[in-house]
Order: structure tokens, then sequence, then C-alpha cells
């Protein structure tokens, strides 16, 4: 069996930090590691539409946002097809016949559904207050999103530990329609990020989720100085009021940030943010840092500028790309024309197998003579 990836963002605006971390880093790292036959990324602008029915013209602009984050942080065409969802309507095809497959009840249950309901203040009972009802392609779009995975027949989905039941119920239908119908689809395993802080990094105010909507992102196209300002602010230990202080790692939202980027060689080349007029400080690893916050001495501000640093360094290459994708745009469509196109013809070739299996291929060569025969048979027999 080949060994296929399809992963993708909602196009909702420019991608953060939380993005690469979570996904976007390792995106690049499978495309280089060559153990994949095919890699898929698709910018999920139909799921945008979801619940931004109202405002088109918001997601038709930020499909540009998310392509050029995608193209400067590393991923390649020549490596990975890269594509528009609604261009490629096999999916909504095959949404329509895995919607007979699940029951309401079934993704009423559905924990990254509820949880996201909840977050964009739809009610099920419009009538109940002023809050908007679940427009029913929101509420259905775990369906959706089990027609793109399958659609390519993808056994690996890099996704955060929040997608987990996402992929679950992609499963289920895989299962489900196998059972049913033929071996047509392939039933795919979720790839967590390696270590706990790059599941989900926190917003800069300590709230569990980086949002756009929060203003509490850090994103990728985002200079020097504005990352300075916004590590500046950051959430610390509210324990922590003088430097001689024991200070609390778990709740330093700073050490969640150098969980996710720092590397031990980041202590040698910044190794000035550690020197000041009062304290000075040689670390080699973070586990050192980390023992020195617990034990007091170790300011918020050097682990800030530290941090900062850290960033910036990483982030630079990925500024400078962007800046020279940002003065070729016709280039940047050109690459989702053609990734749209190579994903329609793989997307095509799974609805044929699934139409047969269903036996609603009515037109096919030779199918219709079978049915013709058969028919004729039963009734001029």
């Amino acid at each position: 069996m080949a060994n296929i990836i399809l992963t993708g963002d909602r196009p909702t605006g420019r991608l953060h930090i939380g993005h690469y971390v979570g996904s976007l880093r390792r995106r690049v790292e499978l495309q280089n590691s060559g153990l994949f036959d095919r890699i898929y990324i698709m910018i999920a602008d139909a799921q945008a539409l979801t619940d931004n029915a109202d405002n088109p013209q918001k997601v038709r602009e930020n499909i540009l946002e998310v392509a050029l984050d995608y193209l400067s942080a590393g991923l390649d065409p020549d490596k990975v097809c890269i594509f528009i969802q609604s261009q490629v309507s096999e999916l909504t095809e095959l949404t329509f016949f895995y919607n007979n497959l699940v029951t309401i009840q079934r993704l009423q249950r559905n924990p990254t559904v509820k949880s996201e309901i909840q977050m964009r203040g739809f009610n099920a009972d419009e009538e109940a207050d002023n809050k908007a009802g679940i427009p029913v392609g929101f509420f259905c779009y775990p369906i959706s999103q089990a027609a793109d995975i399958t659609a390519f027949k993808a056994n690996v989905v890099p996704a955060g530990e929040d997608q987990k039941p996402m992929v679950e119920q992609t499963r289920e239908i895989v299962r489900k329609f196998n059972s049913t119908y033929g071996p047509v689809l392939v039933e795919p395993e979720i790839l967590l990020p390696d270590s706990h802080a790059c599941q989900r990094l926190p917003g800069t105010d300590g709230k569990a989720k980086m949002s756009k909507s929060l203003g509490n992102c850090i994103y990728l196209s985002d200079s020097a100085e504005e990352v300075a300002a916004k590590v500046k602010g950051m959430f610390t230990d509210p324990n922590h009021l003088q430097v001689s202080d024991p200070g609390n790692v778990e709740v330093n939202t700073v050490f969640t940030y150098l969980d996710a980027f720092c590397r031990d060689e980041h202590f040698e080349k910044f190794a000035s943010c550690f020197v000041g007029r009062k304290s000075s400080f040689t670390f080699h690893n973070l586990d050192e840092a980390k023992a020195q916050y617990r034990a007091g001495g170790l300011g918020d501000m050097m682990l800030k500028n530290f941090l900062t640093a850290i960033l910036n360094d990483t982030l630079e290459p990925i500024r400078q790309r962007r800046k020279e994708l940002e003065k070729n745009i016709p280039y940047v469509y050109e690459v989702l024309r053609k990734g749209s196109e190579q994903a329609c013809q793989t997307a095509a070739q799974t609805l044929k197998e699934v139409k047969a299996a269903m036996k609603i291929n009515y037109f096919d060569q030779g199918v219709l003579d079978e049915l013709i025969a058969a028919q004729t048979a039963k009734y001029n027999g």
C-alpha cells in the first residue's frame, strides 16, 4: 500500500507559530524524508465557508495568505501537492454519500465539534436566545473531512491532539463504507507532533488556544519588532514577583514556547541574553534554565529576551522567503492551480471506485450493457 499524507488548514488568516510547531514544521520534515509516496496539502476554503458564508471575500483573500506561508516555511510544490479544497468537486460528492453513514447523534458526540460550536457561540436551539443556530455545513464538517482524507487514500494525517476525534470519525466512516460496499477506502492514522508543547501552543496571554480572534498570536510573517513586543507582553508566573522568588515553570508561557522552539545550541548562540548587571548565568540546556527558575534568581525578562532571539532566528528565513514570493504572486496562484488539477485527478479516480462499489456507476463502460441485458431479460424474458 502506498504511503500517503493528507493535511491542511482553514484559510482564516495568516498562519501563526502555533500552526508552525503543530504541523507546518513537521510537514516540511516529512516532505524531505523520502518516506512518503505522495503528500497532499489542502487549503480548506470550503470548510472555512461553513462559518464564514457571509464573508466569502475574507476566505478568498486568506487563501493567498496561507499559500504564501506554506511556501515561505519550506513546502516545495515539486514534492507536495498544494491545492484548494473547493476546486475539487469530487470532495463534495463524496461528502454527500458519506452523510448516509453517520447519524446526527454521532456527530453530536464528537468532542471537537462540540468544542468548536461552543467557541463560535452557535446554539442548537436558535430560538432559545440571540445566538446563531448551527449551520448544517459546519455541523457536518467531520464528514467533509473524511471525504478529504479518503479521496486521496491517505493513510497518515499529521494533526494536533484536538483533531483525534475527527480522524477517528473518518476511520469509522471508512469501516462502515468498506463493510457495506466493499474494500475501497483506506483507514488513516493520525500523526501527532513530537512534543506536548507542540500539540497545542497556548496564546501569548497564557490561554489554552492561540487564536486570531483572541489577538494572542505570533504570526510567521510578523516583523522582528512585532515578535519582540508580543514576547515582552507574554504571560508568566503571576507569583514570580521578585527575581529572587522561586518560579513555577509549568504556568509560565515562556517556558512552554521554549519547550517547542529551544534547542541546546541556542544557549551558546544567545548566551548574552543571560548576562545582566546584577546576575549572569551559563546554561547548556533548557532543563538547567528551568531548575534555576524554580530555585529563584532567574528573571522573566532574561527568558523573554532569550525566547525573542530564538523566535526571530527561526522566523527570519521564513520572512525573507515571503518577501520574495510577494513579488511574484502569479507564481503562487500557478502553484495552486496545478495542485488543484492534480488533486482533481486523484479524487476523481477514488470517486469512480466509490460509485462502482455503491452500484451507481450506471454509464461506465460495460456497465450499461450489462444493465440493459439484465433488465431486458427481466421484462422480456
